[in-house]
């Protein structure tokens, strides 16, 4: 069965790319074509690499790594949460603080410092104090919460990270490349592959988009729990039915026509080039 279907992808708004003078050349191989102005990503090597980086992270957890999701962006903050803590993966969907990678150390002594300010506060530990001291005290544990509180139980470099939008994440990108951690992430017209190592060409803006290819990833990251824990089946993405555009379900019926069961993409239209 599927990871995802292409009816899904359509639905999400996933095909979508960016204005044809907003883009990386080196995205020209995964476009299949453009349209008012915009360019249309070919869904068909979406399917086949959202196979490859799901079998990338359900074989990573399984051995027991671990998937840091990273969206700091509006339209990927409440997805990025919700599927990271569903499965148990540490997530960052506030700002990235520079360092959390490379130096991990520090980080984690801030976590600490954030945890000590929980357990005063939940134990009695302001009683005592100035109101003053208490409200700094107060408004220093929000800060750490706001920041750091999706990685509260990370104990070291995640295995991998999960990214929408690398060119907002530049950051957390150039940290992982540098300790050699593998960086899955959402692919846009306007974005690097170079940077990506294990790409998803789709919608990085899109709500439904970036909450349905990162609902994927948590799914792959679910398989791979049970198959540590020596558990069966997976939790594939669910479908939602909304009407397409007359073009989107001729270029569905066209992909579909096209494409052999259970196989890969198959090129049934040359890339269009910006002008």
């Amino acid at each position: 069965m599927a990871v995802v279907t292409m009816k899904q992808l359509l639905d999400s708004g996933a095909h979508f790319g960016h204005q044809t003078r907003r883009w990386n050349p080196k995205m020209k191989r995964f476009i299949f074509t453009d349209r008012n102005g915009i360019y249309i990503i070919d869904l068909q090597q979406t399917l086949t690499y959202i196979d490859q980086a799901y079998e990338f992270v359900k074989e990573t957890v399984a051995h027991g790594g671990s998937v840091l999701f990273v969206g700091t962006k509006k339209q990927a903050q409440e997805s990025i949460a919700e599927e990271a803590t569903r499965v148990g993966m540490p997530y960052v969907n506030q700002r990235w603080l520079g360092g959390m990678l490379t130096n991990f150390s520090t980080v984690h002594k801030r976590l600490q410092r954030m945890k000590e300010l929980e357990s005063m506060e939940q134990t009695g530990g302001f009683e005592g104090r100035t109101k003053k001291e208490i409200l700094m005290l107060t408004r220093e544990k929000n800060k750490l919460e706001r920041s750091l509180g999706g990685i509260r139980d990370m104990q070291k470099v995640p295995s991998a990270i999960w990214v929408v939008d690398t060119n907002k994440e530049h950051l957390a990108v150039s940290e992982a490349i540098k300790l050699g951690i593998p960086v899955i992430a959402i692919l846009d017209t306007n974005c690097d592959p170079d940077q990506v190592n294990y790409p998803i060409p789709g919608n990085d803006d899109a709500i439904r988009s970036a909450a349905l290819l990162t609902k994927v990833v948590a799914s792959a990251v679910a398989e791979g729990l049970k198959a540590r824990s020596g558990a069966g089946s997976s939790d594939k993405a669910e479908a939602v039915a909304e009407p397409l555009a007359e073009w989107e379900q001729e270029l569905l019926a066209t992909a579909t026509a096209s494409a052999p069961s259970e196989a890969g993409p198959v090129a049934t239209e040359s890339t269009t080039d910006a002008s």
